[in-house]
């Protein structure tokens, strides 16, 4: 098994090595001062929860939907059952994400339970329910305040099972090989509930049982915490992700944190309070995490913010397209920061999410057009992106 547990010593002399390429006279990728350049490679598109845009958040018609618009991977967030089964839903509760208000034999399950330091009130939530009843429940749509709810009450919720049955299905049938790149959700809670590492161990089973163990395999494991990627370093070969969250930006461009996006959780039950995720994407930080994963997942502010104008000087930030509201619009975007260059100097790749096609998602820089986004941060040399709208990513990239 692949160990990518690497001495820092390791990691300095990757940077040397890059620093330090030599020359090849007969290399077409060569500049005029004779060191190679590499060939570019081509950003990779992740259908976020499938086809968000399009369809509801995680249910195999999303993602058949994704994989038909372009997607080089489509993701299952994770979440487990009273029954130990991985289904595929953003988080543990599914108010906002299933019609399961509208089940009166459910209504005693509404409660209370605290996740990451936040106390989430009168919900439901996955971990009260067997796979048998969820699979009387309906996905909806969760942003029906941008996107249509004409599919609401449609479709089932899928096990992790059954989405990758229907990835490799989908693949077969129209000669693909679209990946999949699960997050596991809230892996304290889980640990809670269920004991230490369950829903890791059980991904690990069923990616084994479907032929995802190796490197090079199109699956690769996402988590927002710290102690469970390391443990699965150790277990699996497959490619791994630290996701790095924030909560907002200021007006001047810094981030913001704040539970549950203040730091991986992990670090807050291990006593570890002195740092918040933004300590990850310095010199440090980055070091570390490669000793256990492959890929960083940061929001996307940290590689390119933005801030709000005050010209006239009131103290309060300018509505630049007089539209009465103060959202993305009226923000301006700031220079790139090094979070692409450091990462790629120690061999991590980045993957930012979320790209969203709503104007009101859309700094002003871009006049509103979500393909000027992309091309922003495919120029800044990302390996790929996370999206809600895969075919809008698809055509910026491919410069259609």
């Amino acid at each position: 098994m692949l160990n990518k547990q690497k001495l820092m010593g390791a990691v300095i002399g990757s940077i040397l090595a890059t620093a330090l390429a030599g020359c090849n006279d007969d290399n077409d990728n060569s500049d005029n001062t004779g060191v190679i350049s590499p060939t570019p490679k081509k950003a990779l598109v992740y259908g976020h929860r499938g086809a968000a845009g399009y369809l509801p958040d995680h249910t195999l018609e999303g993602y058949k939907k994704g994989i038909e618009l372009g997607a080089d991977f489509v993701e299952p967030d994770l979440v487990m059952t009273k029954d130990g089964i991985l289904v595929c839903r953003h988080e543990p509760n599914i108010g906002g994400t299933t019609n399961v208000a509208s089940h009166p034999e459910f209504a005693s399950r509404k409660t209370s339970k605290m996740i990451d330091g936040v106390n989430v009130k009168d919900d439901w939530f996955v971990s009260d329910f067997t796979l048998a009843e969820l699979k009387t429940l309906r996905a909806i749509q969760p942003l029906p305040q941008d996107r249509s709810t004409q599919y609401d009450s449609q479709f089932a919720i899928p096990t992790l099972e059954e989405m990758i049955q229907t990835v490799q299905a989908e693949n077969k049938r129209l000669g693909k090989n679209v990946g999949i790149i699960p997050e596991i959700k809230h892996s304290t809670f889980h640990a809670s509930i269920f004991g230490q590492y369950k829903i890791e161990d059980e991904l690990l089973r069923i990616l084994a049982k479907y032929g995802y163990s190796k490197k090079d395999s199109p699956a690769i494991i996402q988590s927002f915490e710290v102690s469970n990627l390391k443990y699965l370093n150790g277990k699996t070969d497959v490619r791994l992700v630290q996701l790095i969250d924030g909560y907002d930006i200021d007006s001047n461009g810094n981030m913001q944190f704040e539970a549950p996006s203040l730091r991986p959780y992990d670090w807050t039950v291990a006593g570890k309070t002195d740092k918040t995720y933004g300590a990850m994407l310095t010199p440090t930080g980055l070091a570390e995490i490669k000793t256990y994963a492959d890929i960083i997942g940061p929001w996307k502010p940290y590689l390119i913010s933005s801030k709000t104008v005050d010209a006239n000087n009131d103290g309060k930030a300018d509505d630049l397209n007089n539209d009465g509201k103060l959202d993305e619009r009226d923000r301006v975007l700031l220079p790139a920061s090094n979070v692409v260059k450091n990462a790629h100097a120690i061999g991590l790749e980045v993957v930012p999410f979320t790209f969203r096609n709503e104007p009101r998602r859309l700094a002003s820089d871009y006049k509103n057009d979500p393909k000027a986004e992309y091309k922003k941060f495919y120029d800044l040399g990302v390996d790929g992106v996370f999206t809600d709208f895969v075919d809008t990513a698809v055509a910026a990239r491919d410069g259609k």
